[in-house]
């Protein structure tokens, strides 16, 4: 490191469970952030500011004025502008020594599984239930740690998903990808500001625990469920399902 990421990241090195070689780490890793709204917006500024080499940013979206309520990333005067652009914007007026990459267009088959295996940790910021399992499966394929969060009206959740631990379950191991599963969107339920905030915030502390590997340990195997009106949480522990359609026939090829 320079002087000039000596004296950025003091705090950080400050801290025993960081020191130096975390933060090196941060500064080596790649996080892939799939979705720049309300959870990727949290989760593309600490990631910037807290000095993850390479960020790159994938939505299809631009931004609208209904954004604004909680998407903390963007501004009035970048309305209309693409949401991965103008978070890129906003991410380097905060460190412009983050190589951030944009990618405009949702992504799913060989060019999902291309971004994941080039990514040291994956964040789900989406809120579609069909790309969450796409993006769980190539996660599994490619054996890369997965942190998941969604938020609507006053609730928002969060875990880890990581492959590389045996016990460790996938995101379809608590949500089948079979279920009839009626999509919500805050264009038509709402959803309290701060929630997308907190639960964002939370998806960029998973990551940057899970590059430096000695800030203790992740979310995987617990599901963190927070209720915004008493600002209660509630914790459900998770198990692998031997029976997963993903994960499980992953085990069962892998063991062949």
């Amino acid at each position: 490191m320079n002087d000039d990421q000596l004296l950025r990241y003091s705090r950080h090195i400050m801290l025993d469970d960081i020191g130096i070689e975390g933060q090196e780490r941060i500064l080596s890793a790649h996080a892939l952030v799939i979705g720049a709204g309300g959870l990727g917006s949290p989760v593309a500024l600490i990631l910037a500011a807290a000095g993850v080499g390479t960020v790159t940013l994938v939505d299809d979206d631009e931004v609208d004025l209904t954004n604004l309520q909680r998407q903390i990333a963007h501004t009035t005067e970048r309305v209309g502008m693409d949401k991965v652009e103008s978070a890129r914007a906003a991410m380097l007026a905060i460190n412009p020594g983050v190589n951030v990459r944009t990618l405009k267009q949702r992504v799913d088959g060989q060019a999902l599984e291309h971004l994941v295996q080039c990514a040291t940790v994956v964040l789900d910021c989406t809120d579609n239930y069909k790309t969450r399992h796409a993006i769980n499966a190539a996660c599994v394929h490619q054996r890369k740690p997965l942190v998941a969060g969604a938020a609507i009206r006053m609730d928002g959740q969060i875990s880890v998903f990581d492959p590389r631990q045996d016990a460790s379950p996938c995101y379809a191991c608590l949500f089948s990808p079979d279920d009839e599963f009626e999509e919500v969107a805050c264009s038509t339920m709402g959803v309290f500001a701060p929630m997308v905030s907190i639960i964002g915030s939370m998806q960029a502390a998973e990551a940057l625990k899970l590059i430096v590997e000695t800030a203790g340990p992740s979310l995987s195997g617990r599901l963190l469920m927070l209720d915004g009106r008493s600002m209660h949480w509630t914790e459900m522990r998770t198990a692998r399902d031997p029976e997963c359609p993903v994960c499980g026939a992953s085990e069962k090829t892998t063991d062949k």
